[in-house]
Order: structure tokens, then C-alpha cells, then sequence
């Protein structure tokens, strides 16, 4: 064995040793792998099948995206009426349709005319005193796919939040009108992760004009009905939904959470839990302008419709910091600050398909799947050895390098096993043996034609080489399409794939060719074991 091979041999020596360990150290005990500093804390990861969890499939209701729409064209549209000085016009959003009338003939035409302006509007149906107009198909497709995206990351960010996350969770979109969430290996209680997907996390901010401690009561002090552009928000007991105290507030906030720059909970001396807040350059000048202006008012501070506190302004906040009270437990503060810093939900979203898969089922498919994959193995093996000999020797040790190889490499990406992925470590285990036989039969080819077991070697495994990449490299790329379009176990099933495919090709090309340049080698033999 000559000097090159020698550190060729060292080398692939080396690599599959490397992986080998970090394949190994899958086996042990969590708690072993974290003392040692040799070993990694973790490596493949379990999926929701395998460890259990929690499985959602969300519906966004993407119809309210498409009014959310229609409300911002009606004040572009009322804007633009006010610029031109156009009065007595009606406009209203109602079923998904912007709405307009004009006892006015002339007025009717120029508001048609301006609605037509936005290039967005298309006429759904006009009469004598009112038409209506809807989104044209082109730009609902949009709003939808819009709303979509926003939903995707507003759900990421709180799931896989960097304080309060959630670790290997998937949130990716199924079809196209569908949200999968899947939370493996309880990290959350149902309750909990309901709480976090489905609060739409809108915060308000908005200056009290009176109060009084029942709704009723505050009711009762206008006769006349509640002043145009006015509201009755509610603060209520956590435990027993108990009114605390109402509050006559603005429609229309002073300030919204879209100027958030971080939320975090912490336990206060008087007040218990709380959640600290602060806003962005921008939001923190409004918030000091609105404290300024408001000095001994109350400001109260309200989540998704519900008043959580409304503390009364002494002085000037300036800084853009607060904090929001409201008997919170330290559970129940942490997932608002996640909420806050993830930002409020677009549009709302329902629960449609939940489904909690259990931690035994898991622990029993690993156990069959390992059975099923030594199995294959010690079959696949014994049928080399019988069929091809030494040869099937060669191709032995190569699928079990190409094994540590596929595990190992798994590991070092912290790539997640699933059931299906399982099965395509079984797969591979059957197929990795493949490229050997397509190697083998064409160096008994070449030795039937006469040709030395140097040569033949050497021609055998050069004339096998385009006819291995050729049909990996097919089934590699359906692997990938697999990945890219496929959703949770499909994905796991993907991965294992595309790397046993890797590693049979270069266990079969590399490994099993050097063997051979060991023995025989240089080395004058008569015939092969093949």
C-alpha cells in the first residue's frame, strides 16, 4: 500500500470513526451527553410521531382580510372626496362590498368616478340609488395571499419566540388557505398553546373619558345613547369574569402596539407579575406626547377588546417605557409577552383539526423501527456475503459505515426523525447495497472476459460509476421536490432519503473501492472472491 493510499485510508478511517461517535452518542443517556464535553448536548431530534405532542391544523378566516381591504379603500376613497370637496355621499363596507350612495345625481357620477380611481374596484352592481363595488379577482387573490403570509409569521414568531419559545416546533402553511402547527413533547399544555394561537394580540391604548363600576351604571349616565365615536370597554376579574370597572373610551386608539419594541414579564413587589413594555423611536414620542397632553388622566391599557389595567398619568412618561398589570400568574404573563413582541394577528384564525399524539406511541415506533432497520441489515448481509463472498464482505462494511455515516450526519445538523423518516433509514438499508451489486456483476463481466482481478477491478467500478450517479442523482431530485413541497413527516421521510442516498454513493465509490486496493491491492492473486 502506497503512501497516497495510506492517508486515503486514514482519512476515510477518520471521517466515518467521526461520525460514527456522533452517531453513537444518539444512544445514550440526555443527562451523560451534557456532562461530557465531548459529546454533543443533542442530536437527531424526535418529531411530534416519535415523542409526541400537540397537532393543529388553522383555518384563517382570510374573508376578513378582504374587509379589513375594503375599509382601507373607503377612507382612501372618503379622503379623496374631502380633498375634492364632494359632500353627501355614503359609503359603508357590508358582505365583502363596498357600498356607495348619493341622493345626488351628480354626486353619485363623481363618486363612482373616484371609486373607480383606485384601479382596484370593479362594479358588482349599480341601480338608481346605490351601487356597490367589490375587489377585483386579481388583487383578492393578493389581499388572501397576504393575509396568509402575515398569519405564518405572526405564529412563527411567537411559537419559536427566543425567550419563551417553543424548540422543533413546525408552522408551515398546507394547501392554500390552511396553517400546520405541530408542538412536540409537551412543552406546552393544550390550554397554554390554544391561549397562543388563537389570541389575536391586539393592543390599544386609549385615554378614559369616565368610568363607573358596572357597565350599566356608565350606560346610565347618557340617556341619549352613547356619544358618536365612543365606546364601553370592560376590565374584569381573571379567576371569576367579574366587571371590575367600565370605561367610556374612544373608538379609535391613541395608540396601538404596532410600535413595540419589546415586552418581557417580571414579578413586581406590588403589583405581582406584570409585563414591561417599551416602544421604538417613533412609538415613544407618541407615547410621551399622549402622556403629556393627558396628565391626571386615566390611560387604559387594552388587549384584543378587554382592559387589562388603566392607571392614572401623574407626569410626563417619557422613554417610551410602561408596564401592563392585570393578576396576571407568571404563565400567563410570559405568553402575553410573547404575544406583544410577536405582534397581534392580522385577521382571526379557528382551530379545525387538533389531534394529541402520545409519547408511548412514539417510544413504540422507535423500538420497531430499530428492529426493522437491524433486521434488514443483518439480512441484506448475510446475503452478500453468501452471493458475493468477500466482496459481499467488502459491501457489509460498507453499508454499516455508510449507516454511521447517515446517523451521524443527521446529528451534526440536528436534523428531526420521524416515523416516515424511519422508514427511509429502512429504505436505505435496502437500497444502499444496490451500487455494490451494479459493481460486482460488472467486475465478473470483465473478469469473464478474460481480464486480470487488477484490471477488472479497476474497469468494473469505473464502467458502474455514470450507471450509480445516473439513477441516485433521479432519485435524489425527488427527494428534494419532496422536501420543498412536502409538509412535517413527508419532509422527515425527505431528509433521511437524500442523505442515505449521499452516503451509499460514497460508502459504494470510496469505501468499498478502497477495501479492494487493500487487499488484493498490488497483490499477484489468481482469482477474486466475488
Amino acid at each position: 500500500m502506497n503512501r497516497a493510499m495510506r492517508w486515503r485510508a486514514l482519512g476515510v478511517a477518520t471521517l466515518v470513526v467521526l461520525f460514527g461517535y456522533l452517531a453513537l452518542a444518539n444512544f445514550l443517556p440526555a443527562e451523560t451527553r451534557r456532562a461530557s464535553a465531548l459529546l454533543p448536548d443533542q442530536g437527531v431530534r424526535l418529531g411530534l410521531d416519535l415523542q409526541g405532542g400537540i397537532h393543529w391544523v388553522l383555518g384563517p378566516d382570510l374573508e376578513v382580510a378582504v374587509s379589513h381591504e375594503l375599509d382601507v379603500l373607503r377612507g382612501t376613497v372618503e379622503a379623496r372626496l374631502e380633498e375634492l370637496a364632494v359632500s353627501g355621499a355614503r359609503l359603508l363596507v357590508d358582505d365583502q362590498r363596498l357600498k356607495a350612495a348619493a341622493d345626488d345625481p351628480d354626486t353619485r357620477a363623481e363618486l363612482r368616478r373616484v371609486i373607480l380611481e383606485t384601479e382596484v374596484l370593479r362594479v358588482a352592481r349599480e341601480d338608481d340609488e346605490q351601487s356597490e363595488f367589490a375587489l377585483t379577482a386579481d388583487w383578492t387573490r393578493e389581499v388572501r395571499e397576504r393575509g396568509m403570509q402575515q398569519v405564518l409569521e405572526v405564529l412563527r414568531r411567537r411559537i419559536d419566540d427566543p425567550i419563551q419559545g417553543v424548540q422543533d416546533a413546525v408552522v408551515t402553511r398546507q394547501g392554500a388557505d390552511r396553517v400546520l402547527v405541530q408542538i412536540p413533547g409537551g412543552q406546552l399544555d393544550r390550554e397554554q398553546a390554544r391561549a397562543l394561537l388563537r389570541k389575536t394580540g391586539f393592543l390599544e391604548f386609549k385615554i378614559v373619558q369616565a368610568r363607573a363600576p358596572t357597565e350599566e351604571l356608565l350606560l346610565a349616565q347618557y340617556e341619549q345613547g352613547l356619544p358618536e365615536g365612543f365606546e364601553v370597554v370592560l376590565e374584569r376579574e381573571a379567576e371569576t369574569d367579574r366587571v371590575l370597572q367600565a370605561y367610556l373610551v374612544r373608538t379609535s386608539p391613541d395608540l396601538t402596539g404596532e410600535q413595540l419594541n419589546d415586552a418581557r414579564s417580571r414579578l413586581d413587589n406590588r403589583f405581582g407579575w406584570v409585563v414591561d413594555f417599551s416602544f421604538n423611536a417613533d412609538g415613544a414620542r407618541r407615547f410621551g406626547d399622549l402622556t403629556k397632553e393627558n396628565v391626571n388622566e386615566q390611560l387604559a391599557i387594552i388587549l384584543d377588546g378587554q382592559v387589562h389595567s388603566a392607571p392614572s398619568i401623574e407626569q410626563r412618561i417619557g422613554g417610551g417605557r410602561g408596564f401592563i398589570r392585570g393578576r396576571f400568574t407568571s404563565t400567563e404573563a410570559s405568553h402575553l409577552a410573547v404575544i406583544l413582541r410577536a405582534g397581534s394577528l392580522p385577521i382571526p384564525i379557528q382551530i379545525e383539526e387538533e389531534r394529541t399524539v402520545g409519547p408511548a406511541l412514539g417510544a413504540d415506533s422507535i423500538r420497531r423501527g430499530v428492529r426493522a432497520s437491524i433486521l434488514g441489515l443483518l439480512l441484506v448481509v448475510a446475503f452478500a456475503m453468501v452471493y458475493y463472498r468477500r466482496s459481499g464482505l467488502y459491501a457489509s462494511l460498507a453499508l454499516l459505515a455508510n449507516l454511521l455515516l447517515l446517523i451521524g450526519i443527521m446529528s451534526l445538523a440536528k436534523a428531526t426523525l420521524t416515523l416516515p423518516g424511519i422508514a427511509g433509514l429502512v429504505l436505505t438499508v435496502g437500497m444502499a447495497i444496490d451500487a455494490n451489486v451494479i459493481i460486482f456483476e460488472r467486475i465478473r463481466e470483465e473478469l469473464r472476459q478474460g481480464k486480470t482481478p487488477r484490471a477488472a477491478v479497476r474497469t468494473g467500478f469505473n464502467k458502474a460509476l455514470w450507471t450509480i450517479l445516473d439513477a441516485n442523482i433521479t432519485t435524489l431530485i425527488t427527494a428534494i421536490v419532496l422536501f420543498q413541497y412536502g409538509t412535517g413527516p413527508i419532509k422527515g421521510f425527505a431528509v433521511t432519503l437524500s442523505i442515505g442516498i449521499l452516503t451509499s454513493v460514497f460508502s459504494a465509490l470510496v469505501i468499498t473501492r478502497l477495501l479492494y486496493e487493500i487487499h488484493p491491492g498490488s497483490r499477484p492473486v489468481r482469482a477474486l472472491s466475488i
